[in-house]
This record gives C-alpha cells, structure tokens and sequence, in this order.
C-alpha cells in the first residue's frame, strides 16, 4: 500500500511563500502519476497541481498558474509544490496524492496552509 506523508504547510501573510512536500513509499509503479490536491472548509476538494513520471506533463488548476510549481525527485520519492505570491484563498488543508495513471486513489494525512490578509 502506497504511503504518502507530506510537510511544510503552516501560516503566512498574503504575498509570502510556503514550499510543502511529499514523501512516498511503497510505490512500485503506483506512484507515476503525482499531485496536489486542495480542500477549504465547506468547499470540494480541488486539483492543484499534477505532474507525470519524468516530470514529462504537468497540469496546474487556473487559479494557481504562475504562482505555484509543482516538481518531483523521483530518485527520492519525494513531491514538492513551490508555492509564491499566496493568498487567502489559497488557505486550505493540502494533500499529496498518487497512483499510476493519475485516478489518485493514494492520498495522504495533508498538510495546512494558513494564508492572512
């Protein structure tokens, strides 16, 4: 079974940078397809970012373009969303995600933004 623990989250001001990440074990092959995943109080989860093996495609939600990139050290297992210029609408709790062909059925525990304005 895929493990997925991610790090990083916290509070910031709006403006300010928080970079989280993923470490992921037990993959074999259900850890091609990797993402970040969103969900605030009240709202359905959202996909942020994804990114293939390779890093050979990505996708990014419209409301996260150019600010936040996703990118991964497959030698490492590890998942990172670089996130700049945040705002308070970026507040919410983030969750790493995987599987093989991007359906995502591995999530993990997430992790809090908290953004203030």
């Amino acid at each position: 079974q895929v493990q997925l623990v991610e790090s990083g989250g916290g509070s910031v001001q709006a403006g300010g940078s928080l970079r989280l990440s993923c470490v992921a074990s037990r993959c074999t092959d259900s850890c091609n397809c990797m993402g970040w995943f969103r969900q605030a109080p009240g709202k359905e989860r959202e996909r942020v970012a994804t990114i293939y093996v390779n890093s050979s495609s990505t996708y990014y939600a419209d409301s996260v373009k150019g600010r936040f990139t996703i990118s991964r050290d497959s030698a490492e297992n590890t998942l990172y969303l670089q996130m700049n210029s945040l705002k308070p609408e970026d507040t919410a709790m983030y969750y790493c995600a995987a599987d093989r062909y991007c359906f995502f059925r591995y999530y993990g525990q997430g992790t809090q933004v908290t953004v203030s304005s």
